[in-house]
This record gives C-alpha cells, sequence and structure tokens, in this order.
C-alpha cells in the first residue's frame, strides 16, 4: 500500500465501525444527538423494547469506540456524545480518504474509476 494512505489506516479504527454496526446503537447514538444534557441507562432503556442491561452494553461498546463520554453518579450512569471528538475524528477520516485517492489517481498505480 502507498504511503500516502498510512494515514488512513491509522485512523480506520474497527472498534469505530463495530460499535456503529449495530441499528440499536445507531439510534442510541441519534438519541444522544438529540439530547444535549446526556442521558442515564435508564432513561434510554425507557426508549427502547430490550433489556435495560443490553442498553447498559451497547452504550458502553459506544463509548469504549470513543464516541461517548459517561459519568457514574451513585448507581446512575450518563452517557453524553463526545460531538466535537466524533465530528473531527470523521472529518480527519474523509481528509485522509481524500488525500489517498487523490494521491493515488497521479500514481504509477493501476488507474482508479469514480464510482457512482
Amino acid at each position: 500500500m502507498s504511503l500516502c494512505c498510512d494515514p488512513l489506516l491509522d485512523l480506520l479504527d474497527p472498534r469505530l465501525f463495530k460499535a456503529l454496526s449495530d441499528p440499536n446503537r445507531i439510534t442510541m447514538f441519534c438519541q444522544l444527538a438529540d439530547c444535549c444534557g446526556g442521558m442515564t441507562v435508564s432513561e434510554m432503556a425507557e426508549r427502547f423494547p430490550i433489556d435495560i442491561s443490553v442498553v447498559s452494553r451497547h452504550l458502553a461498546l459506544l463509548r469504549d469506540a470513543g464516541l461517548l463520554k459517561s459519568t457514574r453518579d451513585g448507581k446512575q450512569v450518563r452517557y453524553w456524545l463526545m460531538v466535537s471528538d466524533v465530528v473531527d475524528r470523521l472529518r480527519k477520516i474523509a481528509d485522509a480518504l481524500e488525500t489517498c485517492c487523490l494521491a493515488a489517481k497521479t500514481s504509477a498505480c493501476s488507474p482508479l474509476e469514480e464510482r457512482p
């Protein structure tokens, strides 16, 4: 692989894609995007027809992927979307992908075709 694409490889963390590969986690991510004050596991569980322990595991997976932050207050855990971190991360991925593809178009490698 070309050296210009190394930054892209560094940015494509499988944990990010695993975290966003489940429809329930995507919905939870979007719920937190709509709720600036964050939500507790209990509040999130009220919105899903799944057990609270499953909701907790989904949120922990999103947190471990670097998409959420959490705080504990007694038995309650509150989750927030790390908006600026997520935006920065996705922007870096987009920039690295664009740089890699532009470099590949001008290199001696096999021609790239734009796909619809």
